[in-house]
């Protein structure tokens, strides 16, 4: 790429580091503006937290599918016109959303912002990294680029609450709609018109392909996603989702080994580094999704307000800050990848086992501190280094299939991580809720105090003897379903815990696990 005079003249690299690194998030708002607040953001489409996540799958899904053919747009066009066009786009898309209340509308609105996502990504990226003049610009740029995607949820979740405290959930969505219009300004006043790749005709476009990878992404992840709420394959609709899925999928695997010129070139699963960093980004997402049991935690059990919430995980998202400067320094200093990894697994595994002893009636900050932000350290020592070991271990021109690959285990793992925590928590909630309701009986001692108790307690408040007995009734099983749950999560947090110790083990041993990639002959995303 031949970006020396794409910027005007009078613009000081640390102004174009400053301006690339706002463009680039984009990605956290499309991201973030929906996750940052289930259920404010649920309730303004009167929908279920199950289909919130599926829309969220659909925009990630959208943007894995769209990698495949990215480069053939943003080849095309003229940087400049190119990026003003994509960014007025998800501006408008951002905005419109705030009027749509039809779900099916706002997924077709989902899957084109998943367009809009991918579609300007790796120009910018490009750019970034080639402004850092230093060895280790690809670990600057990455560590820049995944940081912004890593705290985008805590950034903006601060922001909606803000917002939901003093004005309605749509001017949250107008001020982040106002963002991509802000890159369109940064654009035009600092960019020349001039293109910076060769110009590639836009006919050939593999559409065959895109439609048929994008069909079984979507249906498989309705079936990850919807799986418990619709009890898995008791559902024909469920069934059928899946046959398409697995259908499409071959077919789409078929052709790309058929053709001359694949979209998609399966000889990357050759390389076993490829392979090994798939299966840890798959499992190191599926860890990542406990933490959300931590949420709601704060929310159901410890009743804190979405202010708090917000602002704890600000300490996450400062773990995470150091994670990735760590990370970039053994990078740097060429540690080798092995090593990393088991520096931040076994984070991730001690936080796992500290919050397991955490879930309790009541709870006070101080005692999260550590564990939060061990949690945010493992978290950001692991990205970067798994991006970059799974991408590069690959030959120049396979670069984007590789790169395909890593974004595949990012969404697969949180996709199929979200349904093994929803799975695993209505299970086990309903067994100890069973359990315990066993001992509230009328024979039982300690359960005729207790009734006694809380029913004086409502009839002193001004409630008929028949009205408080039914609360103090209610008020019991209240706190046999916190008692289920708190015994859920504590059970799940230990099962994860041991589950990334085998994990360590694996690595320990797995001879693929080495230094394997030479950031500066690889040339990562830029050749």
């Amino acid at each position: 790429m031949n970006n020396q005079s794409i910027f005007k003249s009078w613009v000081p690299n640390w102004a174009i580091i400053i301006i690339l690194f706002v463009c680039l998030l984009h990605s956290m708002i499309l991201l973030g503006v929906y996750t940052s607040n289930v259920t404010y953001a649920a309730s303004f489409l009167d929908i279920e937290p199950e289909d919130l996540q599926f829309a969220m799958c659909v925009t990630y899904g959208t943007l894995l599918a769209t990698i495949l053919i990215e480069s053939r747009f943003s080849n095309y066009f003229p940087a400049k016109n190119y990026l003003m066009a994509v960014y007025s786009l998800i501006g408008i898309s951002i905005i419109s959303s705030a009027y749509i209340s039809n779900f099916a509308v706002f997924l077709l609105l989902r899957v084109l912002e998943g367009i809009l996502m991918a579609l300007p990504v790796i120009t910018i990226r490009q750019l970034l990294i080639e402004r850092f003049h230093s060895k280790n610009a690809i670990i600057i740029g990455f560590s820049f680029y995944y940081g912004a995607l890593l705290l985008s949820t805590p950034f903006i979740m601060n922001i909606a609450v803000w917002f939901l405290d003093n004005y309605d959930w749509k001017y949250m969505l107008y001020v982040s709609g106002m963002l991509p219009i802000l890159n369109v300004f940064l654009i035009m006043i600092t960019f020349r018109g001039h293109r910076i790749t060769k110009k590639i005709p836009l006919y050939q476009i593999d559409w065959i392909s895109y439609f048929l990878v994008l069909t079984s992404i979507l249906t498989g992840a309705y079936f990850f996603v919807y799986a418990e709420k619709k009890y898995w394959f008791e559902s024909s609709q469920l069934v059928l989702l899946l046959i398409i899925s697995l259908i499409t999928a071959g077919l789409f695997v078929f052709k790309e080994l058929s053709v001359k010129r694949p979209s998609f070139n399966f000889e990357v699963f050759r390389y076993a580094n490829l392979r090994t960093g798939f299966l840890l980004f798959f499992l190191f997402y599926i860890s990542r999704a406990t933490l959300s049991l931590c949420h709601g935690t704060m929310y159901s059990i410890w009743n804190w307000d979405p202010s708090r919430v917000a602002g704890v995980q600000y300490i996450n998202g400062f773990g995470n800050v150091i994670g990735l400067v760590l990370a970039a320094f053994f990078l740097m200093k060429s540690v080798p990848t092995k090593y990393i990894f088991i520096m931040g697994f076994s984070l991730l595994a001690i936080f796992h086992f500290w919050f397991s002893f955490l879930f309790v009636p009541d709870i006070a900050l101080s005692d999260l501190l550590i564990p939060y932000v061990l949690q945010g350290i493992g978290v950001g020592l692991l990205f970067v280094p798994l991006i970059l070991f799974t991408t590069s271990s690959v030959p120049v021109n396979m670069a984007v299939s590789s790169g395909i690959i890593g974004v595949a285990g990012r969404f697969w793992g949180s996709t199929i991580g979200f349904c093994v925590m929803q799975n695993a928590v209505a299970f086990l909630q309903k067994k100890h809720f069973l359990k315990f309701s066993q001992f509230v009986t009328a024979n039982s001692t300690e359960t005729q105090e207790t009734m006694a108790k809380y029913t004086q307690g409502f009839v002193a408040k001004g409630y008929s003897p028949d009205n408080a007995n039914s609360l103090a009734l209610k008020k019991i099983l209240s706190s046999i379903s916190k008692q289920s749950t708190l015994l859920t999560n504590m059970e799940i947090y230990t099962a994860v815990g041991y589950g990334l110790l085998i994990l360590i083990v694996f690595i320990c041993f797995n001879q693929h696990l080495k230094q394997s990639f030479n950031l500066f002959k690889s040339r990562l995303w830029i050749s």
